[in-house]
């Protein structure tokens, strides 16, 4: 397992095959994937993992496991991606988290330090995150690590248009 970043409460690394279980509490539950407007099958949950595994080659870099220091467990995932939005490319940090963890400041946490790695690790001048308009909890999350909605935009998924905010943040 490849350490990437440490904060105060939590420490992120690169997933593994025994991180699929815990990975699977949160994409297979329907109030944590609302905004997705479904829970993910076994295969899907196999597809997103390998997703991240392929981005971590690829681009040194994805969604990664988000440990909690105190116990030991695996809590969520929060990293930096690479997605296409209205034909540019754009580096979003991007965080799903268990819902027993939510409300504790464990996405904000991540997903500040995610950040900071993007402009201080990875040169970046901007990061954003891409979230759905009615997914008021990630907003928040976006908002507190100093991210504003620049425009948005409409995603296509599973035969859906789903309106979604990007919020940035430059150096």
């Amino acid at each position: 397992m490849k350490m990437i970043l440490e904060t105060n409460r939590l420490y992120l690394r690169e997933m593994d095959m025994n991180d699929i279980p815990d990975l699977s509490k949160i994409l297979q539950d329907p109030e944590v994937m609302y905004a997705y407007e479904h829970a993910f099958s076994d295969e899907e949950v196999i597809g997103w993992y390998n997703q991240q595994v392929e981005r971590y080659k690829k681009d040194g870099h994805g969604l990664w496991a988000v440990i909690l220091k105190e116990t030991n467990a695996f809590i969520g995932q929060c990293g930096l991606t690479i997605q296409t939005v209205d034909g540019d490319e754009l580096l979003e940090v991007g965080y799903l988290f268990n819902k027993n963890y939510w409300h504790q400041g464990y996405a904000t946490e991540a997903a500040a330090a995610c950040k900071t790695y993007a402009f201080e690790k990875l040169g970046a001048k901007k990061v954003c995150s891409i979230i759905r308009t009615n997914n008021r909890a990630s907003q928040k999350v976006a908002e507190r690590n100093g991210m504003k909605i620049v425009k948005e935009t409409i995603k296509h998924y599973y035969n859906m248009e789903m309106p979604h905010y990007i919020y940035e943040v430059s150096t």
